[in-house]
């Protein structure tokens, strides 16, 4: 029995000097003078696609772009026996975890090192000893998007109609915008299930999961955990055929574990900023955060922010959030789920000045009483605009649909259509793109704190951010007269295929389908007239032309 006795005492006693706690740090460096790296060969730190984003918006690549100087982190590792868990090239910093925090105050007489800030307490090991190195940041990969027609009826949608009509995003996809070209990254708490439910056959299938990774846990698996990840993903990449499809089927996807479920501590911003930046160096065009911060408690010790820190640009958060629209990302991020409480306000990072901060309304575009109030604490309007959240439709680990409330699932179907809408004129910025958003809501003319701009309209957001824009085209000419007309129009089509079937519709600028037909034809060269009703009232029309997956899409006016 004694030997039973000792045998037991010593694995406990074993499990008990492995389950130490672990404590996080921030340490920030001084500078990067010891950089292996130029920014005169980005290449070597980013990805073709994330080089390509910025010469289309003539952002110049700069000292934030180039990484951590690893001398220093294995430095700081080394003298205080610490373990890597993130690392910052925008905000130059690390986050390594600490069994004794009396190693800590060494690192501060390095000269390299500008300060330390503890951040996270773990009372079982959250990482063991492993590589500084993490996985090579991979480009998008090659993407053949699915040719599903889409109508714009309840039909088609499905359960997903309410959400998408309430914005007029079927105006989008109708116009053969579903964000094939679009890389969107979504950082969230888990996506269980992704890998399995049918209703991501589609995403699998054609290869356009791009990347994944939990920087959580510093792995790549990012399946086995929570599902609110997998809602979020589903109401813009959803497809259950005849009933439900996403507000961005087509488009390419990063998935990204940030967020621990089991705590709430500042850390979590440090992987939501680390997320970001993989974002940035993949090449990601848009980046979606159904996350928001406030409240932190660290082993007991409160640490949760004031409102005065809620500025647009001083929390972690926030600033990687800034960062990465300064590098051509449209970030799009919840105003939470606070309002009614004594806090009340948005969360960060949808604070952030450049963020398109999502607010949630009901069917009829009432304020939900949960969606987090503006301003931010230095006076900006927030949210930006709202989309159907109260409640909106998602998959479930069932496989099928629910109902589920929140500007969570409100945020990324902004996100999904924006994409869309980014896919009309690619070389818009996001400032450009925020901007149509914006001023095409419900109540742009009367903007507030509550709803920000209201519920955008994306007929009216496409006509404002360009109107003629060619779409997976070979060279064709294409000429309408006259314009103004009054009673008919003529289309000259120069250099298509010699036989085939042209498809046409003309939009009012709400996105509504005026009338449509199509016209075969048996020459590279042809006309054909468009006779719209005498009733049409006088005004701005769009027409749209599709042939074999080209599209253009040309205004014309009734006179």
């Amino acid at each position: 029995m004694f030997r039973l006795f000792l045998f037991s005492f010593l694995i406990l006693f074993g499990f008990c000097a492995i389950a130490q706690k672990q404590y996080a740090f921030r340490i920030s460096f001084a500078h990067k003078n010891e950089t292996t790296f130029s920014i005169s060969s980005p290449a070597s730190f980013l990805s073709s696609r994330a080089i390509a984003r910025r010469t289309t918006q003539s952002i110049a690549i700069d000292s934030a772009d180039l990484p951590v100087v690893q001398l220093y982190i294995d430095s700081v590792l080394k003298l205080s026996n610490g373990i890597f868990h993130s690392r910052s090239r925008w905000q130059n910093n690390c986050v390594l975890l600490v069994e004794d925090t009396s190693k800590i105050a060494a690192l501060r007489s390095l000269s390299f090192v500008k300060s330390t800030k503890y951040i996270a307490v773990f009372l079982t090991p959250l990482h063991f000893f492993t590589s500084t190195n993490t996985k090579k940041e991979e480009g998008n990969k090659s993407e053949d998007g699915n040719n599903w027609r889409t109508t714009g009826s309840i039909a088609y949608y499905g359960d997903a109609y309410d959400q998408i009509k309430l914005a007029n995003g079927d105006y989008l996809h109708d116009i053969g915008f579903r964000g094939k070209t679009k890389l969107i990254a979504v950082i969230d708490e888990g996506f269980n299930l992704v890998n399995t439910l049918p209703g991501f056959d589609s995403l699998r299938i054609t290869g356009r999961i791009a990347d994944t990774y939990n920087f959580n846990l510093n792995k790549p698996d990012v399946y086995n955990y929570s599902s609110h990840g997998t809602q979020v993903l589903s109401t813009m990449a959803g497809i259950i055929t005849g009933n439900y499809v996403g507000t961005a089927p087509d488009a390419s996807y990063a998935l990204y574990v940030s967020e621990n479920g089991g705590s709430e501590q500042p850390y979590e911003m440090d992987n939501l900023v680390a997320a970001m930046e993989r974002a940035d160096s993949i090449g990601a065009d848009i980046i979606t955060i159904s996350l928001g911060y406030n409240s932190f408690d660290i082993g007991g010790l409160n640490a949760s922010l004031s409102l005065t820190d809620i500025d647009g640009k001083s929390t972690i958060a926030a600033m990687g959030a800034n960062t990465a629209s300064a590098k051509g990302i449209l970030v799009v991020a919840s105003a939470g789920n606070d309002g009614g409480t004594a806090w009340n306000k948005i969360l960060t990072p949808g604070d952030a000045d450049s963020v398109l901060t999502c607010g949630s309304v009901d069917i009829n575009k009432t304020l939900a009483p949960t969606s987090g109030k503006g301003p931010n604490a230095a006076g900006r309007m927030k949210p930006d605009v709202c989309m159907l959240g109260a409640p909106g439709v998602v998959f479930n680990n069932s496989g099928t649909t629910s109902s589920v409330g929140g500007t969570s699932i409100a945020t990324p179907e902004l996100a999904g259509l924006a994409a869309c809408l980014w896919e009309t004129n690619p070389k818009a910025t996001p400032y450009q793109l925020r901007k149509a958003i914006r001023e095409s809501g419900h109540i742009a003319s009367s903007p507030n704190n509550q709803m920000g701009y209201g519920v955008p309209d994306f007929g009216k957001a496409r006509l404002s951010l360009g109107p003629e824009i060619l779409c997976n085209c070979a060279a064709q000419a294409i000429h309408v007269f006259p314009s103004p007309f009054t009673e008919k129009i003529t289309v000259n089509v120069n250099g298509t295929s010699s036989k085939g079937i042209l498809q046409w519709c003309i939009y009012n600028l709400q996105g509504q389908k005026i009338m449509e037909d199509r016209q075969s034809f048996s020459d590279s060269s042809f006309s054909f007239q468009i006779v719209p009703s005498s009733n049409l009232p006088k005004g701005l029309y769009l027409l749209r032309l599709n042939n074999q997956g080209y599209n253009k899409t040309l205004k014309i006016i009734k006179e």
